[in-house]
């Protein structure tokens, strides 16, 4: 193995996040068309943190919540019963016009419809996470982590979420804890702040133990010369993200795992689903194949949840991308944003490709 794990620690796994809700229509319906919701406690961070969570491991979450709000009340409920602890200030709301739990609108899309999104980020709270509201000395120091994954989704939310991400990066280097940091571009986020953000993702980059994204991640995050274009086809794509990838690897020495997922969608409910993860100088690729699909919001999140999972139980590494596999196509076949497994046999039976019922 080459990621050698802190053996005296209080937490397993530990993300930062900003934790919302998402409103769903029931029976794949389209949003403007529908007039009845399930409303799920949602965030990219603790979606992979949800593989740990369930199958035993001591999870911690560190977040912001509106003070007295009925959301944040869902929100602390619901990561209990996902066997998750948690920590972050109580901010005041304000008035009508200022802080509350962002808002994700989105359907599941059916069959040739394919699923649309709407993020409602406005008064985000989450965006106010800040490096003195936590005491990181006690948190990495005293009480012990052993893998910290940090999102570009919170790295780029604001000012204050950018240096906390940058700062739990440093401080859990100098407490050898292992960074994982999964790159997770949008341009929304970037816009007026390219220079800026650019700088601190090769920062945290440059600390991190495990680098996940496509292409287009690795391209605009760290300026990493993309693909050669003009190859077609699922042999094309790989040969090209592993070219990109040993150009990452020379750039960021101190990474040694890298990963992402491969996915072709033939319709909303059917997809073909691989991945790809390169292990010190050995490669694991999963050709794509086909996986039932009732929600696709989570998957990617469900894969690296996964394969930390499978770091974190130090298993041989082919199996890291295989459980990631798995784990992503099972978060697929649930409603919430999270795969939700009962045991590691239920994730290795989706692998091996048997869903016979089981008595």
């Amino acid at each position: 193995m080459t990621l050698p794990l802190k053996q005296k620690y209080l937490w397993s796994l530990l993300v930062p996040t900003s934790m919302g809700v998402r409103i769903t229509p029931v029976n794949g319906q389209p949003v403007h068309s529908s007039d009845l919701f399930h409303m799920y406690a949602t965030s990219a961070e603790t979606n992979v943190a949800s593989i740990a969570s369930y199958l035993g491991l001591p999870v911690k979450v560190l977040t912001t919540f509106v003070k007295d709000s009925p959301i944040a009340r869902f929100i602390k409920s619901n990561l209990r019963s996902r066997n998750m602890y948690f920590e972050g200030p109580e901010i005041e709301q304000g008035d009508p016009w200022g802080f509350r739990h962002q808002f994700n609108i989105a359907d599941s899309g059916l069959g040739s419809r394919g699923p649309r999104v709407q993020n409602d980020r406005a008064g985000e709270v989450g965006r106010t996470l800040n490096v003195k509201d936590f005491d990181l000395e006690q948190i990495f120091g005293n009480e012990g982590v052993q893998i910290v994954h940090l999102s570009g989704l919170i790295a780029a939310l604001s000012p204050e979420t950018s240096e906390f991400c940058l700062q739990i990066a440093r401080i859990a280097k100098k407490y050898n804890t292992r960074i994982s940091f999964d790159l997770n571009y949008r341009a929304s986020f970037w816009k007026g702040r390219e220079d800026e953000l650019s700088k601190l993702f090769t920062e945290i980059a440059s600390l991190s133990d495990i680098l996940i994204g496509n292409e287009e991640d690795f391209q605009l995050c760290l300026g990493i010369e993309g693909p050669e274009t003009g190859g077609k086809g699922i042999d094309a794509e790989i040969e090209g993200f592993k070219a990109m990838i040993e150009r990452v690897k020379e750039k960021f020495s101190n990474s040694s795992i890298f990963a992402t997922t491969l996915r072709q969608v033939i319709n909303a409910n059917e997809h073909l689903w691989g991945a790809i993860m390169l292990e010190g100088d050995t490669w694991n690729v999963i050709e794509p194949r086909k996986i039932a699909v009732l929600d696709r919001i989570g998957g990617g999140d469900g894969f690296v949840g996964g394969l930390l999972y499978g770091i974190l139980r130090e298993w041989e590494p082919y199996k890291w991308s295989q459980f990631g596999w798995a784990t992503g196509a099972l978060a697929t076949t649930f409603m919430t944003d999270y795969a939700q497994p009962a045991d590691e046999e239920m994730v290795w039976s989706i692998w091996k490709g048997n869903a016979r019922v089981r008595r």
